[in-house]
């Protein structure tokens, strides 16, 4: 509830969406995300990918998962910025990684790469507004 309160109290840009829009939207997300790992990670158990095609979908989670403490436990917009970079850095890669074994998991990914684009357009724009 105080994260609640520290965010609403943050300047956002005009563009920013109300906080009750990234609930709906990080649900459908995660179930795409959940849907794609699962089946890469059938994959790399029936050895049809290498790990290496693995790896980014394990860093993607990681950092995904370490933004929410990052960006409301610690309230660090900085550390969140940087964060948010290694989300869409290993989302790329991970695309990129599977697109030769697995298109359709590639393409499905799209929705999050678009979401994860703006998110950190907004990020780096809380940031900034928010420096002191």
């Amino acid at each position: 509830m105080l994260s609640y309160i520290w965010y609403a109290q943050l300047i956002k840009p005009e563009w920013a969406p109300p906080a009750s829009l990234f609930g709906p939207v990080w649900t459908v997300l995660y179930f795409i995300i959940a849907i794609s790992f699962g089946y890469v990670v059938y994959m790399y158990a029936r050895k049809k990918i290498s790990f290496f095609v693995l790896l980014p979908f394990l860093l993607n989670l990681l950092f995904n998962f370490l933004f929410t403490p990052l960006a409301f436990g610690l309230k660090n917009n900085f550390l969140a910025s940087i964060d948010i970079i290694f989300v869409l850095t290993t989302l790329l890669w991970s695309m990129k990684s599977v697109w030769p074994h697995a298109r359709l998991v590639a393409y499905a990914n799209i929705p999050y790469l678009l979401w994860v684009c703006f998110a950190s357009a907004l990020q780096f724009s809380i940031t900034f507004l928010n420096w002191h």
